[in-house]
């Protein structure tokens, strides 16, 4: 399996969507998590870096949006 050096993750109330790509950006994962299962599957990958949502713009209205760039390691 490709090394994941890139995760973006979609933030949603039930479920997660996971997106992994390898240091040519191509695509290695596609992935649903459950809440529960989040924190289990970021334990279990090598650091990289992780992008996801900083705010609900679904709720806050058409053309707002906002990102956030961490970096995951142990």
């Amino acid at each position: 399996m490709a090394i994941i050096t890139t995760v973006g993750l979609d933030l949603a109330k039930r479920y997660f969507q996971v997106h992994g790509v390898d240091k040519q950006g191509k695509v290695v994962l596609k992935k649903q998590l459950s809440r529960e299962g989040v924190l289990s599957f970021f334990v279990n990958l090598p650091p990289c870096l992780v992008g996801m949502e900083a705010c609900g713009a679904h709720t806050t209205g058409p053309g707002r949006s906002g990102s956030s760039v961490t970096r995951s390691g142990r």
